[in-house]
């Protein structure tokens, strides 16, 4: 299992109507596509300039999965975010390898 992690700082004038479109249209389309379990969004707490951070995590069935998943759909998702918020955000990506998973 694998966890997808895009952490986003996004400029404070266009931040609730980003999280707003991220609740709503965008998580929504990525879990669509199928390849993923769950997703969460945390907002990162911290000292920040001009803008809010947030991580989203994509939990995926399996590395091919998020790997098809690249492919097939992260271009076209990643394109309508940069055409909607262009010039107000700065991300990255991390993949992270669970090595063990606890739950209660």
């Amino acid at each position: 299992m694998v966890v997808y992690n895009v952490t986003i700082s996004i400029d404070a004038n266009v931040a609730d109507a980003w999280l707003l479109w991220m609740k709503e249209q965008h998580i929504p389309d990525v879990m669509a596509t199928g390849y993923f379990r769950d997703s969460k969004i945390c907002r990162v707490k911290g000292e920040e300039e001009g803008g809010l951070t947030f991580a989203i995590m994509y939990t995926a069935h399996s590395e091919e999965d998020l790997d098809t998943y690249q492919e097939k759909y992260a271009p076209q998702l990643q394109a309508e975010h940069t055409e909607k918020f262009k010039g107000k955000f700065a991300s990255f990506r991390t993949l992270l390898s669970v090595v063990q998973e606890f739950q209660k």
